[in-house]
């Protein structure tokens, strides 16, 4: 009863301040990109809100549960560092452009309202799949809590963001986001700490796993490498995977138009770099937490479905305030995410889709409308559709890696690209990728784990660019736009490349952290027991290698972001 009453308040609460946020919101600006005015900790909360849904708490997760948390840590030391690459490389020119949302960018850059309404189509479809997963990870998470049917959580969390969403648009989502990304680290700090307090730490969670039978290998760096349920076959199988998906992600977070739209309401460019770096930070020490922590609830019960393991451990293990605490997270990280998909959906419907509104008011309406019309969708097929959390999510993810990826990086970079040669390229990458993720889904088609669809589909996507490219001419307003994006005449202010500079510095200096702590507390562990479970020296030095390339990464991500920001001449708001 009381976790059912503690999901009710934060629905409550959440559906308040969403619309307090609306107050505010007298203009286009101010609803689609909240007057571009965000400061850093409010695009940072929103930036790891958008990612971090019920997906990674339910199904990435449990995922590690399975048997493969260190595998999981390698698809996040690539993954994470797109955040800030993508803010580098794509970000910050996109928040040059002023564009309402991504897809207008797209159309801005190539002169082509076809090329915004192929995008903003793209963004319906990829997004209304992700938030159908999203939808369902909070509809189980509600009926496991409360014992009520599955529908009744489905309603009442599509009526919450829903209500909020249509009256204050991106400040609502917002500053609900930032909220909720304070509770849901709170609450992913706070289990992770207990459970592996409870264990004897890290030594002990480690030996705990080592001693275990039902799923031999978890605790080694490549995870469950035999038995019925085992993912993958072999070490160099479960490598390969790690940083195909790595890389993968790391152009959703690049690219994808749940992220990359957060910087359309930075104050400026530093933030933009600010942001990114910090939401790296963040997600590297989530994943550093939380996938030990799932591996670890084997010790608690090993026969749980995986994807519902983080809210057994909430109503089993933990203290009933710390569950509370980890439930109304978690719930906290889904509806931030549906809040998020559904606004950039209806505002591509009514701003990249539809014909152009004759003022911000019958804008505005339209893209109420459009929010009512496509969460009515989503509800419907959440109703429907059986609840697969982790697979939705990742395959609709991975849509915009290979279709928006491309197009975004050679927006920015390339002087070849044509219009045609972008809405090609777009196309292929997306119904490329969608095609072959359903042969393989129906069992048509099997794919060994390096080719990944999205990995076809992006080549794919690059060859249409290229071909088109040279069939087509650059016109003359893609080129002066082009070199538009790449001109910077504001005038600088010091105190702003000083603090980027120092968070920088604070990104680097959370790499050496990272890294030393699983150097310690993992790799040095697992060396200490090696002669006792007969652990292989390959496996041994697997976890060295491991600890340095997490912390690795995120120490390269800093050094990047401080060698653009001394170079950076942008210091004014834009």
């Amino acid at each position: 009863m009381i976790y059912t009453v503690s999901i009710l308040l934060s629905l409550v609460g959440y559906f308040i301040i969403g619309n307090l946020a609306g107050r505010r919101v007298q203009h286009l600006d101010d609803y689609l990109v909240a007057g571009r005015n965000a400061p850093t900790f409010l695009i940072l909360g929103t930036l790891v809100a958008s990612y971090l849904s019920t997906s990674a708490f339910l199904g990435e997760t449990g995922f590690a549960y399975q048997g493969y948390p260190f595998v999981m840590l390698i698809f996040a030391a690539l993954s994470t560092s797109g955040c800030l690459l993508g803010a580098l490389v794509f970000g910050r020119y996109l928040r040059r452009s002023k564009a309402l949302t991504v897809p207008e960018y797209f159309g801005k850059r190539f002169n082509s309202r076809q090329v915004q309404r192929i995008a903003g189509l793209t963004t319906v479809i990829g997004l209304g799949a992700y938030l159908l997963g999203v939808m369902q990870g909070a509809g189980i998470m509600f009926q496991e809590l409360t014992g009520l049917p599955y529908w009744v959580g489905l309603v009442l969390v599509w009526l919450t963001y829903t209500g909020f969403i249509l009256y204050s648009g991106s400040p609502g989502v917002m500053l609900t986001d930032t909220i909720m990304f304070v509770i849901f680290s709170l609450a992913a700090l706070g289990g992770s700490l207990y459970i592996i307090h409870d264990l004897g730490g890290w030594p002990g969670a480690v030996s705990g796993l080592l001693d275990q039978t039902d799923k031999p290998g978890i605790a080694l760096w490549h995870g469950v490498l035999e038995g019925e349920g085992s993912t993958f076959s072999s070490p160099g199988e479960a490598l390969i995977w790690g940083v195909t998906l790595g890389l993968v992600w790391a152009a959703v977070l690049a690219a994808s138009p749940w992220q990359s739209s957060r910087y359309l309401m930075a104050r400026n460019e530093h933030v933009v770099m600010r942001s990114a770096m910090l939401t790296a930070v963040a997600l590297a020490v989530f994943y550093a937490l939380m996938m030990m922590t799932g591996a670890a609830l084997n010790l608690y019960n090993p026969d749980l479905e995986g994807e519902r393991a983080m809210i057994w451990a909430a109503m089993n293990v933990l203290p009933p305030w710390l569950g509370i605490v980890i439930i109304t997270g978690v719930f906290a990280a889904g509806l931030s995410s549906c809040s998020t998909f559904l606004s950039i959906i209806g505002f591509s419907i009514s701003n990249d889709i539809l014909p152009a509104s004759s003022s911000d008011a019958a804008a505005m309406r339209a893209s109420r409308l459009a929010i009512l019309g496509a969460g009515l969708i989503a509800l419907i097929l959440a109703l429907f559709q059986p609840p697969a959390v982790m697979a939705v999510v990742w395959f609709a993810a991975t849509l915009f890696a290979s279709s928006w990826g491309p197009v975004a990086l050679m927006s920015v970079w390339s002087k070849t690209i044509t219009a045609a040669a972008a809405g090609w390229g777009l196309i292929v990458g997306f119904v490329g990728n969608l095609i072959l993720s359903l042969m393989i889904q129906a069992e048509w088609l099997e794919l060994p784990v390096y080719l990944h669809p999205v990995l076809i589909s992006t080549i794919a996507a690059l060859i249409a660019i290229v071909i088109v490219s040279r069939l087509t001419r650059v016109s003359e307003e893609e080129r002066r736009y082009r070199e538009f994006l790449h001109h910077d005449d504001t005038h600088g202010l010091p105190s702003w490349a000083n603090g980027s500079r120092l968070v920088a510095l604070c990104t680097m200096l959370s790499g050496i952290g990272v890294g030393v702590f699983l150097w310690r507390q993992y790799a040095d562990t697992l060396a200490s027991l090696a002669s006792r479970y007969d652990i292989a020296s390959v496996d041994v030095t697997g976890a060295y290698v491991l600890a340095v390339g997490c912390g690795g990464m995120l120490f390269m991500a800093g050094a990047v972001g401080f060698w653009v920001v001394r170079r950076h001449k942008s210091d004014q708001p834009g």
